[in-house]
């Protein structure tokens, strides 16, 4: 690899490439390692070298074009040609220490001392829309200018990739694997892994998993080990329904992630709603609110229609508020709305295609409120050194 050069046609070449950041990982590929060298002749004609990490890296093309766009940019360039390589492994490997930085030889990434805030959306039954409302906070906190990562830890019933729109036509975004490192797409500016990428081309419509606790427990600790979020300031995970192996993994392996509720105004849904909180509790996880989701329909003349009743939200709140745990707050009521369905369909969250809908903007909403109740630093080393002397 040649030495950077930081005067001339090449430092303006250089320095236009530090703007290009690598489209998984969101650091630029200066920083990684990325860039072999940078020559420009005295016509103005530059030569940039590049390595990827792995042949038929699925991000090559989008790295490539905008290696070219901002060589092109530079002052004095007149011409761009893009030699694009592959890391040897002594090069992949420098590239994984940059990476992971002094992180390397963490088996998790969000253990307790970690600053990155873990919130948990969990639900008492199925069919309460726990993942698009999961999703449409994730992207809601990565508009806020949030690092957002996403678990999609229903097993059995994921549905994230599609709803973010890397599941389509029957194929899936799969992850990039840099040796024992796997590095999750981005949909939206949220980092994503899902079961559902490790599929192979199977297709995930017609594809069912039916694992037993251990091997979901492994699969849980595997995406929290191996798949290399980064810096994140909020990661989200969308538990399955209910109080199985997985809800009892998560506390166990991330004792200290807080619990979001989500439940429909039906008062049946409250009352299984309750039960699951109460099993996050029994790991030490803490109840930060409520979300009542599918609130009412509003009618063309005004009115709200109930189609699954009332007050659903307020009780399984009201259930959860003791002395010992303070108020449970109702952290927003999202009205059903044909846009937030559509949004999902089509993999672009409504928050971002139609943000003025009611019910994006009681999400959007709701996430501002989430970031406002940030996870506290109180007992939590921050990885200050004091230098003496």
């Amino acid at each position: 690899m040649t030495e950077r050069s930081d005067s001339g046609a090449e430092g303006a070449v250089w320095r236009a490439l530090d703007g290009v950041s690598d489209p998984e990982i969101l650091r630029p590929i200066t920083e990684l390692g990325m860039v072999r060298g940078v020559a420009v002749d005295a016509a103005g004609r530059a030569e940039v070298s590049i390595l990827l990490t792995i042949a038929g890296c699925p991000a090559a093309r989008r790295i490539e074009a905008d290696v070219r766009a901002a060589a092109a940019s530079a002052p004095g360039v007149t011409g761009v040609a893009v030699d694009v390589g592959v890391m040897t492994p002594a090069e992949r490997q420098s590239f994984i220490e940059r990476v992971r930085g002094d992180r390397g030889a963490r088996p998790q990434q969000f253990g307790p001392d970690s600053l990155t805030r873990v919130i948990a959306v969990t639900s008492g039954k199925g069919g309460v829309g726990k993942s698009s409302l999961t999703t449409g906070l994730a992207v809601a906190l990565a508009e806020q200018g949030l690092s957002v990562g996403l678990i999609d830890a229903d097993v059995f019933g994921f549905s994230i990739p599609g709803l973010l729109g890397l599941s389509r036509d029957g194929r899936t975004v799969q992850p990039t694997r840099v040796d024992d490192m796997i590095l999750p797409p981005v949909a939206h500016g949220v980092k994503v892994v899902s079961i559902g990428m490790f599929l192979g081309d199977a297709d995930p419509r017609s594809t069912a998993v039916s694992w037993r606790g251990p091997m979901l427990h492994r699969t849980i600790e595997q995406f929290l080990r191996d798949v290399w979020f980064g810096d994140l300031d909020v990661l989200l995970l969308d538990l399955p329904p209910g109080t199985g192996d997985i809800a009892i993994s998560i506390g166990q392996l991330l004792p200290q992630a807080e619990v979001l509720v989500v439940t429909t105004p039906q008062e049946a849904a409250a009352d299984v709603a309750v039960r699951s909180a109460l099993v996050a509790r029994q790991t030490g996880q803490r109840v930060i609110g409520v979300v009542e989701n599918m609130a009412g329909l509003t009618q063309p003349d005004g009115s709200v229609l109930d189609l699954f009743g009332s007050g659903g939200g307020e009780l399984v709140a009201e259930r959860l508020s003791d002395a010992e745990h303070g108020a449970v707050p109702l952290l927003g009521s999202v009205p059903l709305s044909p846009a937030f369905r559509a949004g999902g369909d089509a993999g672009v969250p409504t928050v971002l295609a139609d943000p003025a809908d009611p019910s994006a903007a009681e999400v959007i909403r709701i996430a501002a409120a989430l970031t406002r109740g940030g996870r506290g630093l109180a007992g939590r080393p921050l990885g200050i050194r004091v230098r003496e002397g």
